[in-house]
């Protein structure tokens, strides 16, 4: 079936006309719209991602910062106990030797008093000695020795002094 009237008597191709020129005049402007909105969007995409980058750069740069930390606290944690233990094996050094010595110290009293004891013993009993042997030569001379003896041994006394006194 044809109609008659021709091309522009069917609605159709008014309608397909109008979507042409449609098309054509507003075409242009809503491809620009269009692709202005992807390209701004396009943009700010680029600009998280610069932003992300950056923002990644600087946790990187926090990370190596708190790593180098990190390993700087190690080191002078290390060195801490390296010397705290060095300084307990002086120290439990200096207490054994002083304790050393305070045992040998008081070995040395101990040793002191017993050798002063011993000349104390030793000095009583020359005493006691010298007493009993007074007593003694006392008791020997009170009954052996008579008058006549006693002026002998003063007589023989005096005559030896001259010759003890120039020896002393």
């Amino acid at each position: 079936m044809h109609h008659e009237g021709g091309f522009f008597a069917d609605p159709a191709n008014w309608v397909a006309i109008a979507i042409i020129l449609f098309a054509m005049i507003f075409g242009r402007k809503v491809w620009k719209v269009l692709a202005q909105m992807l390209d701004d969007r396009s943009n700010a995409i680029r600009a998280e991602l610069d932003e992300a980058s950056r923002l990644r750069q600087e946790a990187e740069a926090m990370l190596s910062d708190a790593q180098a930390r990190r390993d700087a606290a190690l080191t002078d944690a290390r060195k801490l106990l390296e010397g705290a233990q060095a300084e307990a094996t002086r120290v439990a050094a200096a207490a054994a030797a002083e304790a050393e010595a305070a045992t040998r110290r008081r070995e040395r009293m101990a040793l002191d008093r017993i050798a002063a004891a011993e000349k104390a013993a030793i000095d009583e009993v020359r005493v006691t000695a010298a007493e009993v042997a007074t007593q003694a030569a006392r008791q020997v001379i009170a009954d052996t020795l008579t008058a006549d003896a006693d002026a002998r041994l003063v007589d023989q006394a005096i005559g030896q002094l001259p010759s003890a006194l120039r020896a002393a």
